[in-house]
């Protein structure tokens, strides 16, 4: 099988392609604009591997697109790139429609173009998968899941232009037929995040000695997902899903923000402690302004994906979260050179009027 990758060079496409290359023999096209969020060092272990390609392009460029569909003849599309941070979505949300809306519009006509014209088997086999979040649910209160049938309520910039994405690509297999599955998932966490993220950022603010930030009173609820379970998820999703079904992946992993917070703290005073004497990490935790919007509570009921394609995730999340800190804490030239030039740690999400560099 040859597989085109958008967004490849992300934290979750990185992943994908990292477990396409060592446990498949797929081959694979990562087509990436190289946006300021695109992973350093991430595909290096597969970089000179001859099942993969690298495609310098932009989603929303409809002759790059084209083209790079044209040349490599993929078997099927698996649809990651976007602009995923909400803080940033806040401060500058022409960027996330355009990526995440337009990009998809533009990635979808040519995909049906290419679909159309292929013969037989191939036409039979070809798949689009779209790899979306549990955030176009919107806000869950004390109780329930989200399910594959709960309507949708985006809250976010950010949400809003995933679910436009979403109602896309169902509207493409509806009315054009192109053979497409869906899937949403909870928070991903795992090694190459982006540090402007909850996970990294409070580990590496905590090794530094930095304030450890906390949205309102750190109670709002995310389910957490483990990056590799899920690039095993999608690639199962994409082999086994049912054409023009959606499945949602999550992790079983429930916890407030503070409880997050904390047991990273105690990590970091675990793995690295401080000189005897030293106040305990939780003692820099700071309680700040809500983001605007701020959905309440995630949760999802991975029952559909566990039940039809005995899919389940192999990490718990204190075994993840361990592995997670200790790599952040054992690559610290990897964030350090982010920190120094592309994102320095600073609050973003607070509503500027124009988009916010970080």
């Amino acid at each position: 099988m040859k597989l085109l990758v958008t967004g490849g060079s992300g934290f979750i496409g990185s992943a994908v392609i990292r477990y396409l290359i060592a446990q498949t023999s797929a081959h694979v096209v990562n087509l990436d604009k190289l946006t300021y969020a695109a992973v350093p060092g991430a595909l290096a272990a597969v970089e000179s591997d001859p099942r993969y390609t690298f495609e310098h392009a932009d989603i929303c460029d409809a002759a790059a697109v084209a083209g790079i569909l044209a040349r490599h003849r993929p078997d099927a599309v698996m649809h990651l790139a976007a602009e995923s941070h909400v803080d940033r979505s806040i401060d500058g949300p022409s960027a996330f429609i355009q990526t995440n809306l337009v990009g998809t519009f533009v990635l979808l006509d040519a995909a049906l173009a290419y679909w159309r014209g292929l013969d037989g088997a191939a036409k039979e086999a070809f798949r689009f998968h779209h790899v979306s979040t549990d955030e176009v649910f919107g806000s869950l209160g004390m109780g329930g899941r989200f399910t594959e049938e709960t309507p949708y309520q985006p809250n976010s910039p950010y949400s809003a232009s995933k679910a436009g994405s979403d109602h896309l690509v169902r509207a493409w297999h509806h009315t054009y037929g192109l053979p497409v599955v869906t899937s949403n998932c909870s928070n991903n966490y795992g090694p190459f995040q982006f540090p402007e993220k909850l996970i990294p950022l409070i580990t590496i603010n905590a090794l530094e000695g930095k304030p450890l930030p906390v949205y309102g009173r750190g109670d709002n609820v995310r389910d957490w997902l483990y990056v590799d379970d899920h690039a095993r998820a999608l690639w199962t999703v994409l082999t086994r899903g049912r054409v023009g079904e959606s499945y949602n992946i999550g992790g079983d992993s429930e916890r407030r923000n503070i409880d997050v917070v904390e047991a990273i703290c105690d990590l970091v005073d675990d793995l690295a402690p401080n000189p005897p004497g030293t106040p305990p990490r939780r003692s820099l935790i700071r309680f700040v302004t809500d983001r605007p919007g701020h959905d309440q509570r995630y949760a999802i009921d991975p029952s559909k994906v566990r039940a039809e394609l005995e899919w389940a995730p192999q990490e718990d999340f204190a075994s993840g979260l361990r592995r997670t800190v200790t790599w952040y804490l054992e690559q610290q030239d990897w964030w350090q050179a982010i920190r120094g030039s592309v994102y320095t740690g600073t609050r973003l999400g607070l509503g500027a009027t124009t988009p916010v560099k970080g």
